[in-house]
């Protein structure tokens, strides 16, 4: 089966950038010109480029055309869930608390709402192989008539707690990652009694118009869960 025009033009570029037979400041051929070498339409040629720069390979600048995008060293993409990682999985959770509240101030600006708009609060332990190895704690909006099914988030990732208001794939996430020292409470239900470190993620999750509807904070031991980021 043959591939669109629009994707053939995308792949051919693509190729050329990477095996450096077009380098980063150069400029791609004019749409005029794509248009004559693979006989396509404008459309179909903007189609391609657009995938170019949504994938990072070009820029453009009105008026002067598209151009190779310098690569960006520093630019990891993290794969994380809560459930599992690379050197763990979590084969048991225990559902300590789920209720509604009205937010602290912290929480209310997090999530960019009054204190008096309420919250569901979902608090979770971790465990692997009979060890509690992570604290977890997930706020999201509450609104009238909300249905909470205690066991269908008891093992649900945070996103998956979002699928039933909305699709997934409308769902946009942001990570903050950083080591604390743990309370005495998370002390306690982690089994710890020194001034070990945990590795915290907080995941805040938007909606479509990019409005915060969720915040989840997991505090894990620090030998429980490695994360891993690739970059191109």
């Amino acid at each position: 089966m043959t591939s669109p025009v629009y994707l053939k033009i995308f792949e051919d570029i693509k190729s050329k950038i990477n095996n450096a037979g077009l380098k980063p400041g150069e400029t791609i051929l004019s749409e005029a010109a794509l248009c004559k070498e693979y006989g396509a339409s404008r459309a179909t040629v903007r189609k391609g480029l657009a995938i170019l720069v949504n994938e990072g390979f070009i820029y453009s600048i009105p008026g002067k055309g598209h151009f190779v995008q310098d690569p960006q060293h520093n630019k990891y993409t993290v794969f994380y869930d809560e459930m599992k990682n690379s050197i763990n999985s979590v084969d048991k959770t225990k559902l300590l608390e789920v209720n509604i509240i009205l937010p602290d101030e912290r929480l209310a600006n997090e999530l960019q709402i009054t204190k008096n708009k309420k919250v569901i609060i979902i608090r979770r332990l971790f465990y692997t192989d009979g060890e509690p190895v992570a604290y977890d704690v997930k706020y999201l909006l509450y609104y009238k008539g909300m249905p909470i099914v205690e066991k269908e988030i008891e093992y649900s990732t945070f996103p998956e707690m979002m699928a039933k208001g909305m699709p997934l794939f409308s769902l946009k996430k942001t990570l903050t990652i950083s080591a604390q020292i743990p309370d005495d409470m998370i002390k306690k239900y982690l089994d710890i009694y020194n001034q070990l470190a945990l590795l915290v993620v907080e995941q805040k999750l938007f909606d479509h118009e990019n409005k915060p509807i969720g915040l989840g904070i997991t505090s894990f031991r620090g030998d429980y869960i490695k994360l891993l980021g690739s970059g191109e």
